[in-house]
């Protein structure tokens, strides 16, 4: 009898230290990163999140967005892979982490991104923004404008290099966006890909700060870095043989490894829970909607889009619900929205489109009425 109590009072223990150590592991997980967020990212969903709107400093990531208008530039022919810059007198005196460039040195775009992405290399930088916009200041005004035309309400940029400056800020979600518009730009993966590298004739030697471009098979991107201010900061991107990547941000890690670590730990979770699909919808569902005072009595509706969505692994279906009026009042434009359907995981809301109506319909009208009642007495 005595045995049996302490065999039973040593399990309800157990799963009681089993409890609070879960909830100490999670605390810990949190505390240890001042922020982090979890993205896929083809449709931006939010997978998993701490303090993910919070401003603060991220270092060097702000090269990130950056790369993403040097990548556009790229892509547009304001200068190509090939072109070979000359670096400014600028560059001179450049703080943080460096090349080694002197006013006149002569390399390409192609080296100078590899400076940039593998060096975190700030005069490599310079060189790039200057050729870009003819000034830093005018450059890192052209970051702010696109931050903003992405829709980055919580992110202010004062240098294209990321150095400290304390008026700086941008959030672990607004990095994610960043790093998704960034994988639009497929040259770009192999200088994020790339552990260690040569540049200057295999004079300057470069290591990438993120190892998971070493260590990590389905590594794709983006970038580490740390400072004394901002702590360890890391922006990782994985991706699956089927096309699917997830992105996590960690900013204000205590620790390279932790900040590594709960990087990846992201992304595998991405992989492990989570599944990307296309809800599935009966066209059925969607009959004609009657038309008041319209030369039609009726217009066919569908589904403005239908896109992908993030759900956890063991969902089968999405359940949905369709708001439409009882009728729709002439003139009708094709295109224009008739109601919306909604599509539910559980309670949560995962995905909304309009529904819009396929063709014009004109208001009836006592000429439209008076041409119709002569036809049809010629044609009787």
């Amino acid at each position: 009898m005595i045995k049996s109590m302490i065999r039973r009072y040593t399990a309800v223990l157990l799963a009681i230290l089993t409890v609070i150590m879960s909830g100490t592991v999670r605390v810990q997980a949190e505390e240890n990163a001042a922020a982090y967020i979890l993205t896929e990212a083809c449709t931006g969903a939010v997978l998993e999140e701490y303090n993910s709107d919070q401003r603060l400093n991220a270092g060097y990531l702000s090269k990130l967005m950056s790369l993403l208008l040097i990548a556009e530039d790229i892509e547009t022919g304001k200068f190509s892979l090939e072109t070979e810059l000359t670096a400014p007198q600028s560059v001179y005196g450049t703080k943080g982490a460096v090349i080694w460039l002197e006013p006149g040195d002569k390399l390409t775009v192609d080296e100078l991104l590899k400076g940039a992405v593998i060096g975190n290399a700030n005069d490599a930088v310079t060189v790039l923004a200057e050729r870009s916009e003819g000034s830093l200041e005018k450059f890192t005004a052209r970051m702010n404008s696109e931050a903003f035309d992405l829709g980055l309400r919580d992110t202010a940029f004062y240098s294209p290099h990321g150095y400290y400056d304390e008026r700086e800020y941008t959030t672990a979600h607004d990095l994610a966006v960043i790093c998704s518009e960034l994988l639009k730009y497929e040259f770009m993966e192999p200088y994020f890909r790339t552990w260690r590298d040569f540049i200057k004739e295999g004079q300057t030697e470069l290591v990438n700060e993120n190892t998971l471009a070493r260590t990590y098979d389905r590594h794709v991107g983006f970038k580490a870095s740390h400072s004394e201010e901002s702590g360890y900061c890391i922006a990782e991107c994985g991706r699956s043989e089927d096309g699917t990547a997830f992105i996590a941000i960690v900013l204000g890690a205590s620790d390279e490894n932790s900040s590594l670590s709960q990087a990846k730990q992201l992304v595998k979770k991405g992989f492990s829970d989570y599944k990307v699909t296309t809800p599935g919808f009966l066209d059925e569902l969607l009959r004609p909607v009657k038309v008041k005072n319209g030369v039609d009595s009726a217009v066919e509706v569908r589904l403005k889009s239908q896109s992908t969505v993030v759900v956890p692994k063991g969902v089968s279906e999405l359940s949905n619900v369709i708001v439409m009026p009882e009728y729709l009042e002439a003139p009708l434009k094709k295109g224009q929205k008739a109601g919306t359907a909604a599509f539910y995981n559980g309670d949560t809301l995962v995905y909304e489109t309009d529904i819009i109506v396929q063709n014009d319909v004109k208001r009836l009208t006592y000429s439209y009425i008076l041409k119709k009642m002569l036809l049809n007495l010629i044609e009787n």
